[in-house]
This record gives structure tokens, sequence and C-alpha cells, in this order.
């Protein structure tokens, strides 16, 4: 998940990187390869499905990695980075405690209502469960979401490419949009997910160098930790340090905070129905492979944030006051200043090709994942019904260029604000989780109505928006940070939303039990084969999947406390 920093997303002028014909000949052959799976893609795209879910064909290890791809975008590796700067070894919890727990739940307990039901999408899921009201404000919020957040990934690649390339911005935007336009109009999700699968790999070829060589130079993982104690405190690199009710820290938030707003209401709010990132695993060829997808992208996202984190604080360590005004630097400036020092030419081409896949994955994950949900929730449902297939499909390409150029705009919007780390964070507490407490709700509780989904959603989200412009921006509670304010601003909207829904159902009728099967926990679906299929049992009586899930989550909580 995104992080927010409080530095905006400005580089320093001074960053610019020392490119030479053999970096800009490994940039243009990642170019040349990303259009080519493009055009293999498109033979494989015959029907709607084929182009927003893959046909449901793809394996297990392709949608896995495919998913951890969606969500590295580089407005994370630099805002990560940024984080670690500033506040240390605390960049952990964005990860073991805000994204594993979260990704298991994901594929052990949600994935069987997702696939099982056969949607396309996941407010058609809520279409399901509660009624045409849920169903279509959660489309109208997510499709609105997703072109918003497109949009930063697109700003934040023109304010690196314009400070390491010296390419206008305007330029950036356009020649990133056009090439995510291409590829995934081309060849639909699967071009998208392919693309993915590339870029997860070129971006480890980015920043391992980086960490290596950042190690390195500091003395190995004693000589960083030594330097950073002596300038920065005892607590700058533990994960728990200064954390304690009433404690003052520079993330402004505790470990109650931390636990309930980050690694609970965020977390599942963002990991479990951010449609960006469940369309990997609904692309997945059954059931089974479904449920691995988010198991298999936690293994790597337990180690990535070593990637990100310690570039961040090798810079803290080297630049005196790094991310001060006395430094030169800002906080955001971490990766590129290290890619400027560390790097030869060729390894620097791989690194600012990695960085230009971070964004484009981020980019297309939203503009794919739009595309579905605007023509199969609100154009097929409401606009224009009953059409053949083919007309889908050719509309899916259309409303595909038109949710790139609206990204371009938000792209514009994003720039306005002066920290769009904080920004999208801020976005995930107003969509992502009001419709988490909506789905937690109707998939455990069978007396919630139809008519709670719409309230339930809409109290939720107003809430969020109103604790946060109304409460923390005029003053009225105090709050350390925008981050610390997102925490709340998460809690209050999961909150508001869960009261809602309970007050609706006492006084509106239930959906009859029968129209509950396999969308609510301990029914099954009407499709599903009796006895259950080999890969549809439940995951508690499926030991190698089970297992795969204790494993993450045994790692996930047993390292952030050795820090």
């Amino acid at each position: 998940m995104q992080t927010p920093t409080q530095a905006p997303l400005q580089l320093a002028a001074e960053l610019r990187l020392p490119t030479n014909w053999l970096d800009y000949t490994i940039l243009a052959i990642y170019f040349v390869v990303v259009l080519g799976i493009g055009f293999a893609a498109r033979r494989s795209v015959k029907t709607s499905l084929d182009f927003f879910l893959s046909g449901r064909s793809l394996p297990a290890w392709i949608t896995g990695l495919a998913f951890i791809s969606a969500n590295l975008a580089a407005t994370e590796i630099l805002g990560m980075a940024a984080n670690s700067a500033q506040y240390g070894a605390y960049t952990v919890h964005w990860y073991w405690i805000g994204a594993i727990p979260a990704m298991v739940f994901l594929g052990l307990v949600m994935m069987p209502f997702y696939y099982g039901s056969k949607v396309r999408s996941v407010p058609e899921f809520l279409l399901l469960r509660f009624d045409r009201g849920a169903h279509l404000l959660s489309s109208i919020l997510f499709a609105f979401a997703a072109i918003l957040i497109a949009g930063v990934n697109l700003y934040a690649l023109a304010i690196v490419v314009e400070a390491l390339l010296g390419w206008p911005q305007w330029v950036a935007i356009v020649v990133a949009g056009a090439f995510v336009l291409a590829y995934i109009t081309l060849g639909g999700l699967s071009s998208a997910i392919y693309n993915e699968v590339l870029q997860f790999f070129v971006i480890l070829a980015a920043l391992i160098p980086i960490t290596i060589l950042g190690l390195k130079k500091v003395g190995g993982w004693s000589g960083l930790t030594d330097k950073l104690t002596a300038t920065h405190g005892q607590h700058f690199t533990t994960a728990w340090g200064g954390t304690g009710i009433g404690s003052a820290n520079p993330l402004g938030a505790n470990w109650l905070t931390i636990v309930l707003g980050l690694g609970f209401v965020l977390s599942f709010g963002y990991w479990t129905t951010n449609f960006a990132e469940v369309q990997r695993a609904l692309s997945a060829k059954n059931l089974s492979a479904s449920q691995r997808t988010p198991l298999i992208a936690a293994y790597p996202k337990i180690f990535i944030v070593f990637l990100v984190m310690i570039p961040g604080l090798v810079a803290a360590a080297v630049v005196p006051n790094f991310g001060t005004s006395g430094s030169g630097y800002q906080y955001n400036d971490a990766i590129p200043y290290l890619m400027q020092e560390l790097l030869p030419n060729g390894v620097l081409g791989i690194a600012v090709t990695g960085l230009l896949a971070a964004f484009m994955a981020g980019m297309a994950a939203n503009v794919s994942s739009f595309n579905t949900v605007f023509t199969n929730d609100i154009w097929g449902r409401y606009v224009v019904r009953g059409r053949e297939d083919g007309y889908y499909v050719r509309f899916g390409r259309l409303i595909t260029a038109i949710g790139v150029a609206a990204s371009v705009g938000t792209a514009f919007l994003a720039s306005s604000f002066s920290n769009i780390m904080s920004y999208l964070q801020t976005l995930f507490s107003f969509f992502n989780v009001p419709m988490f407490v909506v789905f937690i709700v109707g998939m455990f509780w069978k007396r919630a109505s139809a008519k709670s989904g719409f309230w339930g959603l809409l109290a939720g989200t107003v809430t969020a928006m109103v604790n946060y412009f109304v409460l923390y921006k005029k003053g009225i509670i105090s709050i350390p940070t925008d981050q610390g304010a997102n925490f709340v601003s998460a809690i209050a909207g999961f909150v508001a939303g869960a009261v809602v829904m309970f007050a609706v159902s006492l006084f509106t009728k239930p959906k009859p039990e029968q129209e509950l099967q396999g969308l609510v926990y301990g029914t099954r679906s009407p499709g599903m084969s009796e006895p259950p299929a080999p890969g549809d049992e439940a995951w508690y009586r499926r030991p190698a999947l089970l297992g795969w899930g204790a494993i993450v989550l045994a790692a996930a909580c047993y390292i952030p406390f050795s820090f």
C-alpha cells in the first residue's frame, strides 16, 4: 500500500542523471517488448471475458506476480524510501502489519466468494449480495477513485522523468499514457498482466543494485544502524520504539492506531476490495489458483520492504540532515540520489527503466480495472443492456482510451496537492474502507438487508470525508499529522458504515436465504459440486493452502518484532 510522507513529490534540480546512449537503448528495448506483449496478447482476445478477465485461464504464478506488481507502483517505491529517510524502520508496518494479514485473508476467506459467484468485478458482488443501489454507488466510487489514482501515478512519473532525464512533464505524461493505452487496448487484461510480470522483474533489477551498493557504502547493516543511531536516535532503526499510547513520535501514531487504523481498517479495506488487485486473482484458471494468487504475492511482499526501506535509510545516513532545507534534498530524493551516486551507465539505464515500469504497472492496474467496472457495471448494466458480446469488447477499448485521457487530466489535478502520498492514503480511507465494511458485514451476517449495503457505503464514505475535511482540517480535533488523520478517518468510516448497516437491517427485510447461497460465509454456491471437487473445499480443510497462509503470517508476525 502506498504511504504518505511529509514532503511533496518534487525532486532536487541537481539530481539530473548522467545517462548515455546505453541507458536509452535499454529503455527503448523495454518499450518495444511492452508493445510486443500487447500485440501477442491481442490474438487471445475473442470475447469480453477474454478482454476483461483473461478468459479466467491464467496460472497462479502469473496472477500472483501480477498481483504484487500492480501494487508496486513507483509512487510506492519513492514514497516508501522517503518514508524510511524521514521515519526510519516504521516503514515496515505498511508491509508486515498493513499488507500481509489482509492478503492472506483475501486468499483464504474472500476469494471463494468472489470467484465462486462468477462475478466480473468487486462491485458486481455487491449487486448479488445487496441491491442495485449498493452496486451502482460502489461502481461509481471505484471508477472515480481508479482514475484519480492512475493520474497520481502519471504525475509522479512526470516529476521523476523531468528531474532525472530532463523531459518536460507533459511529454512524460503523454508518452507513458500512450504506451499504457496501446498495450491494454490491444490485449486487454492479459496484456496488462503479462507486462506486470515483466515489470516485476525489471523493478527488482532496479532496486537490488541500489540496495546492495548502498549498504556497501555505509559499511553493511551494522554500519548503517550505528550511523543512524548516532544521528537520529535509538528508535530510528526499530519498528515499535516510541509508539506507546501518549508517547510522541514523528509518525504521529501509536501502536493502537497502527494496528487498528493501518493493520485492520485501511489494510483490509485496500487489499480485499480494491478491484485493481482482486481483478488479477479473478483472472486465474480455477478457484484454487485464485486463492493462491494473493498468497504467492505475499511472499515477495515480505521482503520487498528491504529494497525500498534500506535506500531511504542509507540516504539519511550519508547526507547530513537529509530531507531538510539545509541538505538541498527532500525525502523523495532518496532513491534518485543513490541512483546518481552509485550506479554506472547500463545499470543506471536498468534503474530508470525499473522506475518507469513501476509507474506504468500502477497506472495499468487502475486503468484495466476501471474499464472493466465502467463497461460491465455501469454501461452494460444501466445504460446499454443486452447487446452482443463484441459490442462490449469494442466499448471496453473505447473506454480504456477515455480512461487514459481522464488520467492525464487527474495527473494535473494531483499536481495541486503538496503531498501526493498523503493524497493517495486519503483516497483509500474515503473509498476502500467503506466498501470493506459493507463486504465484511454482508459476508458474515445473513441478516444484513439489501438496503443496508447502499446506506452503509454512503455513511462510511461521508463520515471519513467529514472527519478529514471538517474535523481535522478545520482544527476541531487535534491530530499531529496527515498520516494520523488518515488512520482516524478510516476507523471513523468503518464504524459509521457498520453502525448504519446494523440499524438499517433492523428496520428492513433481509434477502431470502436461497438468494444468499455462495454469498455469505457458511453457504455454498449452487454451482458447486456435492461433495466438493478437489480445490473447492473450505480453506480450513485444505492443508496445503492453509500451510501457505500460515507460513506467510508467521513470517509477517515474527519479523517486525525482531526490529
